[in-house]
């Protein structure tokens, strides 16, 4: 069977390439460079990534920081109320130490997220809509510090995005967003 495309005769790598083609070459390259560019500096000053801080950790310093929490947290109906602004989480096969949680709208919360065993994906989102949502990976020996603010008041889910094990689909709890006081 032969090819419906004909080979070009003769030396065809070795002839120079049409100025034509240098051109969109070069425009290519510079465009890649550009797009590049501009990905670093959108990743740096956009609002949309939460970067925060992060420190190392052994677990039995975290689950200190997080009884410290639990302790002085007002315990709700609906959920833990912190004391201030930290909020303290951990995953943990199967379930988010920390949450239920209720925190109010307009604030600025630093969530410390950690894990106890393995690796974990923290998806955030409104109760309402799937288009709105955040995802992070939560990682055991590892305090990711990230800032965050609700806007509107509702109910966020929390999801594990990382399977974890057999009991991975029914690692998912709440956040309850209230009005400003």
């Amino acid at each position: 069977m032969t090819s419906p495309i004909k080979p070009p005769e003769g030396n065809w790598w070795d002839q120079t390439v049409n100025r034509r083609e240098s051109i969109w070459l070069g425009l290519g390259v510079v465009w890649s460079l550009v797009l590049f560019g501009w990905m670093s500096i959108w990743t740096r000053t956009g609002d949309q990534n939460p970067i925060g801080e992060t420190y190392q950790v052994s677990e039995s310093e975290f689950r200190e920081k997080m009884n410290a929490y639990e302790e002085a947290a007002e315990e709700t109906e609906q959920g833990l109320v912190p004391e201030g602004t930290d909020v303290y989480m951990a995953g943990i096969r199967f379930a988010w130490d920390g949450a239920p949680v209720v925190l109010e709208a307009g604030t600025q919360y630093d969530f410390h997220l950690s894990s106890y065993d393995v690796q974990h994906g923290f998806s955030l989102r409104p109760e309402a809509t799937l288009s709105k949502q955040i995802n992070l990976q939560v990682l055991p020996g590892y305090e990711w510090v990230v800032p965050m603010t609700f806007d509107e008041p509702g109910t966020y889910h929390i999801i594990c995005n990382e399977f974890c094990g057999e009991g991975h689909r029914s690692m998912h709890d709440t956040i309850i967003v209230t009005e400003e006081n």
